[in-house]
C-alpha cells in the first residue's frame, strides 16, 4: 500500500470527524432552541416571576397577582397551560431564563442597558416612578411639589428609593430629613401601612405598589412624583423572537379587553375594604338576618354560633350578594375552588345556607389538619387564620417559628408575628416557606378582629 492510497482515507476520516461535529452540533442548537413553535408542540408556556403583591402569591389556596392572571390569559390566547416558575431574585430570575429554565419573564424588568444585549424585552412598556407616599385627608394638606419635603421626615428602606432621596435632598441644597429604616423586617409594604395609620408621616414607594396599597388604605395621597420615569416590560431570550412578537401583540390588542381590565382594577383600582355596619338589633337579641343558621349548623364542629357570626361579619358585613377583590363569594365569602370543593353547586355561591354549610366543612377539615394543637381555644386561633391566608401559608409561619425558638403551637405573639413576617423577602424565601409572598397583617389583624367581636358578642347578645 503506498502513502497515496493512506492519504485520501486519513482525509476523509478528518473531514468526517469535522464537518460531522459541526452538524451535530448545529442541530443541537436547534433542538435547544425554544420559540414559540416549539413552546406550541409542547403545551406548555413555563414563566418566570418572583413572589409579591403585584406580580405572584398564593391566597386561600389560589393563585394570584397581575402579573400571573396577564401570563395566565396571553397563555390560553395561544393555547397552551401555564406552569409558573418562582425565581429568588431578579438575577436569578434572568439566569433561570437564560439557562432555559423558562421561556418568558413576567415581571415589570427594568429595561436597561446591561440586559438588552442578552434579552429580548416585549409585551406592554410599562412606565413607573418613584412617588411620596403621604396621608391625603386630616389637619396637613398633602405636599404637592419636592421643594416642600425640605424639613420633613420620611422613611425608607435602603437601597433605590434612600439613593434617590439622597441625590434629591443634593439637587435642593439640603434640608431633608432622610430616615433609613435598616430593620429587616420592616418592608415597604410595612412603612405605607404605618404612613396611613398615621405612624410616620412619609415614604417612597414604586408607583404600582403605591397604587396596590392605595387600595387597601384610601386615606393615602400617592400623586407627588420624585423620580424620573423608569421603562420595563416583560422579557425573552434573543432566540424567541416570534415569542417576543406575540407578546407585544398580544398586549397591544388585549389591553382593553374585559378580563385585563378586571385584572387591572382588581389589583389597583377596586377597594379591599370591606364596610361594616353594626349590631342588627340588640332589644332583639339578633346580630344578623342569619342566625338562625348560624346556630343550626355551628353545633357540628362544636363552636358558639356568635363565634361563626363574628366571622360572617368579618368576611362579608353579612351581605350575601359580596364578591370580594380576589373572587370570594357570598355570606362566608369562599374562594370558587374552596367552595367547588366543599360541595356547593353551581349557581349557589351566595346562597346563604349553601354557604354556611360548606364554611363548617372547611372549618371541620382545617380542625383536623391543625390537630397537632391539642388546646381547642389555641387550635380555634389557627382555624381562623387558615380561613383568611389558607393552610399554606400559616404552615409556612409555624415553620418560621420554630426555626426561631418560638412555640409554633401557639398562635398569639408567636406564630402571628411569623405571618406577619411573610410579606418580608427575607422570610418568604427562607427554605421553610412552601407558599411564598403573604400579606400577612390582614391575616393578623382577622384573627385579633374576629376575637374581639366574638368578645363583644358575648356580652351583649344571649347564645
Amino acid at each position: 500500500m503506498n502513502v497515496k492510497t493512506l492519504i485520501i482515507p486519513l482525509f476523509l476520516v478528518l473531514f468526517c470527524c469535522v464537518f460531522g461535529c459541526r452538524n451535530k452540533q448545529h442541530s443541537t442548537t436547534d433542538e435547544s432552541a425554544r420559540d414559540l413553535p416549539q413552546i406550541k408542540d409542547s403545551g406548555e408556556l413555563v414563566v418566570l416571576t418572583l413572589y409579591s403583591s403585584t406580580s405572584y402569591f398564593i391566597y386561600r389556596g389560589q393563585e394570584m397577582g397581575f402579573q400571573y392572571e396577564l401570563s395566565e390569559q396571553f397563555a390560553k390566547s395561544l393555547g397552551l397551560k401555564l406552569r409558573i416558575e418562582v425565581a429568588k431574585s431578579v438575577d436569578e430570575m434572568i439566569q433561570k431564563l437564560l439557562a432555559g429554565e423558562g421561556d418568558m419573564i413576567a415581571y415589570n424588568l427594568p429595561i436597561t442597558k446591561e440586559w438588552k444585549d442578552s434579552l429580548l424585552y416585549c409585551g406592554e412598556d410599562v412606565i413607573t416612578h418613584q412617588v411620596i407616599v403621604q396621608q391625603g385627608r386630616g389637619k396637613q394638606k398633602p405636599l404637592k411639589d419636592v421643594t416642600e419635603l425640605v424639613g420633613k421626615d420620611i422613611y425608607v428602606k435602603p437601597g433605590k428609593y434612600y439613593d434617590r432621596l439622597v441625590n434629591l435632598n443634593s439637587e435642593l441644597g439640603g434640608g431633608i430629613r432622610i430616615h433609613e429604616v435598616t430593620n429587616d423586617s420592616t418592608t415597604i409594604e410595612d412603612l405605607i401601612t404605618q404612613v396611613a395609620q398615621g405612624k410616620i408621616p412619609y415614604t417612597v414607594a414604586d408607583n404600582d405598589l403605591a397604587k396596590l396599597n392605595k387600595t387597601y388604605y384610601p386615606n393615602l395621597n400617592i400623586d407627588l412624583s420624585i423620580s424620573f420615569d423608569q421603562r420595563s416590560s416583560w422579557a425573552v431570550r434573543k432566540d424567541s423572537p416570534e415569542l417576543a412578537a406575540a407578546a407585544t401583540k398580544w398586549h397591544q390588542e388585549n389591553m382593553t379587553s374585559p378580563a385585563y381590565t378586571a385584572s387591572m382594577k382588581r389589583y389597583f383600582e377596586n377597594s379591599k375594604m370591606m364596610p361594616h355596619s353594626p349590631i342588627l338589633s340588640l332589644k332583639e337579641g339578633k346580630i344578623s338576618h342569619y342566625d338562625d343558621l348560624f346556630r343550626k349548623y355551628s353545633k357540628d364542629i362544636g363552636w358558639d354560633w356568635r363565634m361563626l357570626a363574628s366571622l360572617a361579619y368579618t368576611e362579608s358585613n353579612f351581605d350575601t350578594t359580596a364578591v370580594s377583590w380576589a373572587g370570594a363569594k357570598g355570606l362566608m365569602q369562599l374562594m370558587p375552588a374552596t367552595a367547588r370543593a366543599m360541595g356547593v353547586p353551581p349557581g349557589k355561591e351566595q346562597n346563604p345556607e349553601e354557604s354556611v354549610k360548606a364554611a363548617i366543612k372547611y372549618i371541620a377539615a382545617a380542625d383536623r389538619s391543625f390537630s397537632m394543637i391539642p388546646d381547642k381555644q389555641e387550635r380555634l386561633n389557627f382555624i381562623l387564620a387558615s380561613y383568611n391566608a389558607g393552610l399554606g401559608h400559616i404552615y409556612d409561619a409555624m415553620a418560621l417559628a420554630e426555626k426561631y425558638g418560638k412555640n409554633k403551637l401557639v398562635w398569639k405573639d408567636n406564630v402571628e408575628n411569623f405571618i406577619l413576617l411573610k410579606s418580608n423577602e427575607e422570610y418568604f424565601t427562607d427554605p421553610v416557606c412552601k407558599n411564598g409572598y403573604f400579606r400577612g397583617i390582614e391575616t393578623y389583624n382577622f384573627v385579633r378582629d374576629i376575637m374581639s367581636r366574638y368578645e363583644s358578642y358575648k356580652k351583649k347578645i344571649k347564645a
